[in-house]
């Protein structure tokens, strides 16, 4: 029996407190590991939930910093590459940080770096469940596709998904499986998560692994969990409810270039995604 490469995805209920989160981290990337996966991916926000509330106290300078060095040392230790959810990686303006997806190979080396575009600003219930992502952060404009063990990933995060241009974009440059760190909140995720996942995974014909927060957290805030791998047909091959907890999967790119070749979607397209154009440095 051919044996495929298989990605993990991590839930995680993170708190206030950076060094209880990491060591959930590790307990979870250990268990990743243990089910064979060659890539394994971290819910946003894992280490710290504290810029959501304005705090940016904990934001790093790109390449160095207890939580990157983290990353780093697990990676090795699991010899696994490890999709680094988000973390606060500081900026020129003193009060905002980005959102950053670092990517780590199996030899502890940072690959590729995703700043999230897209940032959530919305009242989910104007008065009493209102976020300002952009008030504390900046938004990246650089989407990337990286080759890695399990194919070409696409990386998104979170309020991404809502974004299909960005999704097609990346599909265009090869993507075979997007991965998408989430801290997805319980009242937009009972009913849009599900439904966003499966269409991105159809519309695209690639695998899309989301990597949610799960519970109630400590700043009062509710996440829906839910964590699930798609296939590129729009089943869903794997799902937690809202436990902690970690689901993996193999990646079998013969069955997702058999679906491409058999309905070759991005072949048919006729409308250009000139908007995406403009997001590439």
């Amino acid at each position: 029996m051919t044996m495929h490469p298989k990605i993990a995805s991590i839930q995680m209920t993170s708190c206030g407190n950076i060094h209880r989160n990491l060591e959930c981290a590790e307990n979870l990337l250990a268990q990743a590991a243990q089910q064979g996966a060659s890539v394994a991916v971290l819910p946003e926000m894992f280490p710290t939930l504290s810029v959501e509330n304005g705090h940016i106290e904990n934001r790093e300078p790109f390449g160095q910093g207890p939580i990157q060095e983290f990353l780093s040392a697990q990676a090795k230790k699991n010899n696994m590459w490890i999709v680094g959810g988000t973390i606060p990686i500081a900026s020129d303006d003193d009060q905002k940080v980005y959102g950053a997806c670092l990517i780590y190979n199996n030899d502890g080396k940072c690959i590729a770096r995703y700043d999230k575009i897209h940032l959530f600003d919305a009242k989910i219930q104007p008065g009493k469940e209102e976020y300002y992502e952009s008030q504390r952060t900046l938004a990246g404009n650089t989407p990337i596709v990286i080759d890695s063990p399990v194919g070409k990933l696409g990386v998104a995060v979170c309020y991404d998904l809502r974004f299909p241009e960005l999704f097609r974009y990346m599909a265009q440059l090869g993507t075979e499986v997007f991965v998408l760190p989430a801290a997805f909140l319980n009242t937009t995720g009972v009913a849009h998560w599900e439904v966003l996942l499966r269409a991105r995974a159809i519309e695209n014909l690639a695998y899309v692994v989301g990597a949610n927060q799960t519970g109630m957290h400590h700043n009062g805030r509710q996440s829906f969990g839910h964590s699930m791998i798609v296939d590129p047909w729009g089943e869903i091959l794997e799902e937690l409810d809202e436990v902690v907890g970690v689901i993996s999967t193999e990646i079998n790119l013969d069955y997702l270039h058999k679906i491409r070749q058999n309905l070759p979607v991005c072949e048919h397209r006729r409308i250009a995604i000139g908007a995406c154009q403009a997001l590439k440095r």
